[in-house]
């Protein structure tokens, strides 16, 4: 046998090319077909667990203009976090409070906690009254917004080490800002304390920059919650058993006063959420909801929110999301405020030892009091998954969020996870403020570097991908 004639019988016949090439084609064809039938598939499921509803706007105002800023407060959108949501097979949804006009939910609580004084006569604008808060900047701009929409002055007293950013919008919004060292609550120097203080002697110092253009001494005006400082620069005091005339009333209730606002405290902060808040959570998702996941600082938007949203669902979640050097997490979880290595009410330490900012204490405060008996699961986030998180939404869905709202969306993911949620459970969450008041500090790199914290979005991939815990 030639050479040629040999490689022609081994070469393939007709009929058997013929069969490998409509092998290959029918191979193809049924792995696009797989893949299409499964794609189909999850998507018919998400579908399935969405409730069919016609689109309608956030609210169906009677008119369609509302009366200025404070008509801006409140009836934020729920976005659907697609990244989360497509990754864990639920629905993650963010309640979008940076759409507030002062940026943050705290818009919420500063109206409420304004529009209650006034209701009980312990504030009248345009009087050259004063509004003092100990924050960290969120209800600092809140108040300071709103205090210049009503025609009232406000002081706000913060440690000074918080994002600069926030500091500038105070001063461009005209609030006379103090900065303090940070300080343990137990100290006469921490910022709430200051506030108090400084609400306590309003009209008593001339040099004081606050201080209104009455020369009289500040007298401390009466309240129902012993929480509430209010003075006057009335010529006199009023007591409990004062009377007076008509136009006496009219008079002292035009005299300049102080009115520390107390967030943390302050009932007003959990009616805001409770009033507000929660039910709107509760037509958005049309009564749909499995969980509830927020922060907690004053503890106001869980207690408020969460009593609201159990008060319609018994079998609702409700979850705490909480950063590192908090006690809040060891409270939920073995009923008291401290870790291992400290003993309760030995703290002297000047912050929460945390990157995130706006959520975390280590004291109790009444409003979350209120939201103790609600709470079914807890979750400690680190400042590296925060920070992670917030670097993975701009990747992957454009979010361009602050440091509570990241803290949050892990502790989402944590919650489902620790459920074993896969079958388009709903889980709202708070989406606190935007990234653009975090720039100086959780959105810089090199301050993230000095601090030892790593920017790495794999934290979430892992989290997503890790077993049930």
């Amino acid at each position: 046998m030639g050479a040629t004639e040999y490689l022609l019988n081994r070469l393939p016949s007709r009929s058997t090319a013929r069969h490998l090439f409509y092998g290959v084609l029918i191979g193809l064809a049924l792995s696009l077909t797989t893949t299409s039938v499964v794609t189909y598939y999850q998507e018919r499921r998400r579908r399935q667990h969405t409730p069919s509803f016609e689109p309608r706007p956030i609210e169906l105002r009677s008119d369609e203009v509302v009366d200025g800023v404070t008509g801006l407060i409140g009836n934020t959108p729920l976005v659907r976090i697609q990244s989360l949501s497509n990754a864990l097979g639920v629905e993650i949804l963010g309640k979008a409070e940076f759409m507030n006009p002062g940026g943050s939910v705290k818009d919420r609580v500063a109206l409420r906690m304004i529009t209650d004084a006034e209701e009980r006569g312990l504030l009248h604008p345009h009087t050259g009254s004063r509004i003092f808060e100990g924050t960290v900047g969120s209800t600092g701009i809140s108040i300071a917004t709103i205090a210049r929409a009503k025609g009232y002055e406000a002081t706000i007293i913060m440690p000074d080490d918080v994002a600069e950013e926030k500091v500038k919008a105070l001063l461009a919004l005209g609030a006379h800002v103090e900065r303090v060292r940070p300080a343990s609550i137990v100290d006469k120097k921490q910022f709430v304390n200051l506030a108090r203080e400084r609400a306590q002697n309003f009209g008593s110092n001339p040099e004081d920059p606050a201080h209104p253009t009455s020369t009289h001494r500040g007298y401390l005006i009466p309240t129902a919650s012993s929480s509430l400082v209010v003075t006057t620069t009335a010529d006199e005091g009023i007591s409990d058993n004062a009377l007076m005339s008509p136009k006496e009333e009219r008079e002292f209730a035009m005299k300049p006063r102080g009115f520390f606002a107390d967030q943390f405290e302050n009932r007003s902060n959990y009616y805001a959420h409770f009033d507000g808040t929660g039910p709107e959570i509760w037509r958005q998702t049309s009564r749909w909801i499995n969980a509830f996941v927020s922060g907690a600082g004053t503890g106001g938007t869980i207690a408020g929110t969460g009593q609201f949203l159990k008060s319609k669902k018994k079998d609702l979640v409700v979850a705490l999301s909480d950063p590192e050097g908090s006690g809040l997490y060891n409270k939920v979880k073995y009923g008291v405020m401290f870790d291992r290595k400290e003993a309760e009410g030995t703290k002297r330490r000047h912050q929460v030892d945390t990157v995130v900012e706006g959520i975390g204490i280590n004291r109790l405060t009444h409003n979350f009091e209120l939201a103790l008996p609600i709470i079914d699961e807890a979750f400690r986030v680190t400042d590296a998954e925060a920070v992670a998180m917030s670097r993975y939404l701009v990747h992957h869905d454009g979010l361009f969020l602050g440091s509570s709202s990241a803290c949050n969306l892990v502790a989402c993911i944590k919650l489902v996870r620790n459920r074993g949620w896969n079958n388009g459970e709903r889980v709202v969450t708070i989406l606190c403020d935007s990234g653009n008041r975090h720039y100086s500090k959780f959105w810089n790199d090199d301050y993230l570097a000095k601090a030892n914290i790593p920017v790495d979005m794999g934290i979430i991939d892992r989290l997503l991908l890790a077993e049930d815990e």
